[in-house]
C-alpha cells in the first residue's frame, strides 16, 4: 500500500517540494521583473481617450488605421470590435471554441477523404490496441463483463491465474486504452493517435511484447537455454549481441512474420520520425 512504502513517499515530498519551490520561485521572479508593465502587455488601444490616459499611459499609440483595415478585412478579432460568441456563453470556454472553430476538432469531424493519409499513418498503433483489447475480451469474457469484480462464474478465484499480458489486473489498463482509443479515433486529429496513444497506456508496449514472447519461437527458447546464434546465420569470428532485440535482428530471416511486422514498424517509425521531425517536415 501507498502509505507502508518508504521510497514513493519519498517520490511524493520530492514532487511536492518541486511544486512549491517553482510556484515560489515565479512568484519571486514575477514581482522582481515588471514584465507585466511593459506595453506589450498592456491592453490595446486605438487612442488615448483623455488626458488622465495620455498621462497614465503616455506609451500607449493609435493603431496605424491600414492595420487595422487588414485586421478587418482577415477576420482577425481587433479591439473594440466584434467579440467572439463565446464571450456570450453562459460557461465561456474559448479552448472549445478555438477547437471547433479554428481547429476542427469534434466528433466524426476528421472523417474526410483528403485526412486518408492521416488514418494510415495511425492505423498500426490502431490496430495494436484494438487487437490487445480483443485479444484479452476473448480470454477473459467473464472477467470483462464483470468489470473485473469476479474472475470466473464459480466465484473461485484462479489457482494458476495467467501472467503477463493476460493477467487480470491488466484489466483497467485495457479498458484505459480502449477507450483512449475510441476518444482518438472519432473526436480527435487522428494523426495524433500515435504519440496520444503511446504517451498514455502501457498497453502499446505490454501486447507487442506479449506477441513477440508468445509467436516467436527465438524467443521461448530463451526460456531453457542461453542466447545462441544459428550456425547458418552466424558469420565466423562474429559475436552476436545478447540483447534480444538485437537477436532477433540478427536473425530476422528466421524470425516469424508477426516478429517482423512488430520491429519492422517500430524501428521504421523511428527512423522516419527522427529524420522528418528533426528537419521541420510533417510527422508525429
Amino acid at each position: 500500500m501507498w502509505p507502508q512504502d518508504p521510497s514513493r513517499k519519498e517520490v511524493l515530498r520530492f514532487a511536492v517540494s518541486c511544486r512549491i519551490l517553482t510556484l515560489m520561485l515565479q512568484a519571486l521572479f514575477n514581482a522582481i521583473i515588471p514584465d507585466h508593465h511593459a506595453e506589450a502587455f498592456s491592453p490595446p488601444r486605438l487612442a488615448p481617450s483623455g488626458f488622465v490616459d495620455q498621462l497614465v499611459e503616455g506609451s500607449a499609440r493609435p493603431i496605424p488605421e491600414p492595420l487595422v483595415q487588414l485586421a478587418v478585412d482577415k477576420g482577425y478579432r481587433i479591439a473594440e470590435g466584434n467579440e467572439p460568441p463565446w464571450c456570450f456563453w453562459d460557461v465561456p470556454l474559448i479552448y472549445s471554441y478555438i477547437q471547433d472553430v479554428y481547429w476542427n476538432v469534434g466528433f466524426l469531424k476528421y472523417y474526410e477523404l483528403k485526412q486518408v493519409p492521416n488514418f494510415l499513418l495511425a492505423a498500426p498503433v490502431a490496430i495494436l490496441v484494438a487487437w490487445a483489447t480483443w485479444t484479452y475480451v476473448t480470454t477473459h469474457p467473464w472477467l470483462c463483463l464483470t468489470l473485473g469484480l469476479q474472475r470466473s462464474k464459480n466465484n473461485k478465484t484462479l489457482e494458476k491465474p495467467d501472467l503477463g499480458f493476460l493477467s487480470p489486473q491488466v484489466f483497467v489498463y485495457v479498458v484505459h486504452a480502449a477507450v483512449l482509443l475510441l476518444f482518438g479515433g472519432l473526436c480527435m486529429h487522428v494523426q495524433v493517435l500515435t504519440r496520444f496513444l503511446g504517451s498514455s497506456t502501457p498497453i502499446m508496449y505490454w501486447f507487442p511484447a506479449h506477441l513477440l514472447q508468445d509467436q516467436e519461437p527465438l524467443l521461448r527458447s530463451l526460456k531453457t537455454v542461453p542466447w545462441k546464434p544459428l550456425a547458418e546465420d552466424s558469420p565466423p569470428g562474429q559475436k552476436v549481441p545478447r540483447n534480444p532485440i538485437m537477436g532477433l535482428l540478427y536473425h530476422w530471416k528466421t524470425c516469424s512474420p508477426v516478429t517482423r511486422y512488430i520491429l519492422g514498424y517500430f524501428l521504421t517509425y523511428w527512423l522516419l520520425g527522427l529524420l522528418l521531425h528533426c528537419n521541420f517536415l510533417p510527422w508525429t
